[in-house]
């Protein structure tokens, strides 16, 4: 393979099951680390750093909100958000759920208004990626699950699984048809150029899963699979995102269509790296697996440096990784540390 593959193509490599000129690496932080970062590296601007870094970033261009206006604080889905300080960064967290206090079909749909994909102008998407057509591009998706329990408050939306399953496949059935159409639209404008679909949903806890393997196929896969659907149409690859100890139900998201597999937390239980190459590496693109629970904001230099090579070794046989941080890097995390990251990727990453 030639030294001078552009990130586009390595990503592209890599999800065709071949070698790529080097592992391809990605990039995932909160805003308050890559200020850090962008400082300490002395650049001016978020670009100048990816390509300071030789990250093979992938771009996530967006469809731009031209609705109803919106309550100061809300969104589209009349979700109220809070900015919370925790001490070494802010979250956007959802304070107001609009769905909590309902419980009947017909008293929701006389009282909520659902966002239409109407709402969003996507002839603003080829302009985000201009000039930037050497890398790859990921773009729509769903996680639906995770947009009900904003929605309904996470307490309430676990236990409608057992409680009020009728209202709850009502509502996911809404969200996956908002989420397929605005996809769909998307795709539509650079239908050449989109590699990459995120149809995820957070399945894990540090310790297992977080719902029984029933329940997963019963309210969650079946969205899924709507989605998975519309990018098999499309000739995309499905992305899926999901934190903690999930391999007991990595085979289920192969079998309805999973092509990356993402964030790998090695720590979790039964989450061995060596285990999930051996028993996943031929059918899954592995994307993540830099630990920033402990490694990445607490770690030394050096520990960041073995565990960059741990990977590649582990992981990248055969061409299925992804360097990446798995989950946002925090701003407790040192940019020396992430300096060293992608140092030692490129360093050791290559075929």
């Amino acid at each position: 393979m030639s030294s001078e593959m552009t990130p586009r193509e390595r990503w592209e490599a890599v999800i065709n099951g071949q070698k790529p000129d080097r592992v391809p690496m990605d990039y995932w932080s909160t805003p308050e680390a890559s200020e850090k970062l962008i400082s300490h590296l002395g650049v001016n601007t978020y670009w100048e750093m990816i390509q300071f870094l030789e990250i093979d970033l992938l771009l996530l261009p967006k469809a731009e909100y031209i609705g109803p206006k919106l309550k100061p604080g809300y969104d589209y889905y009349q979700c109220g958000h809070k900015l919370v300080d925790y001490g070494t960064g802010a979250y956007d967290e959802v304070v107001d759920h609009p769905l909590a206090e309902f419980s009947d079909i017909n008293e929701l749909e006389e009282n909520y208004a659902w966002p239409s994909p109407d709402w969003f102008d996507y002839g603003v998407i080829p302009e985000q990626i201009r000039g930037k057509e050497t890398y790859p591009v990921g773009i729509g998706g769903t996680e639906v699950f995770y947009t009900y329990s904003r929605l309904r408050g996470i307490e309430q939306a676990y236990m409608d699984m057992i409680d009020n399953p009728e209202f709850l496949r009502f509502c996911l059935d809404k969200i996956t048809a908002f989420d397929y159409e605005r996809t769909r639209r998307m795709f539509e404008q650079i239908a050449d150029q989109v590699m990459i679909t995120f149809i995820g949903e957070d399945l894990g806890s540090q310790e297992g899963l977080l719902f029984s393997p029933d329940m997963i196929e019963s309210f969650i896969s079946p969205g899924m699979r709507k989605m998975i659907g519309l990018a098999r149409e499309a000739c995309v690859t499905v992305f899926t995102h999901s934190d903690g100890a999930i391999r007991d139900i990595i085979p289920s998201l192969m079998a309805i269509g999973t092509e990356i597999l993402n964030p790998i937390q090695w720590r979790c239980k039964n989450m061995d790296r060596k285990a999930l190459k051996r028993d996943f590496g031929n059918q899954l693109v592995f994307h993540g697996g830099m630990d920033n629970q402990e490694t990445l904001p607490f770690g030394s230099v050096e520990d960041v440096r073995q565990e960059v090579i741990d990977n590649l070794e582990i992981f990248s046989e055969g061409g299925g990784y992804i360097l990446a941080p798995c989950h946002n890097i925090q701003a407790v995390s040192p940019p020396e540390n992430i300096v060293a990251l992608y140092q030692t990727g490129l360093e050791y990453g290559k075929y």
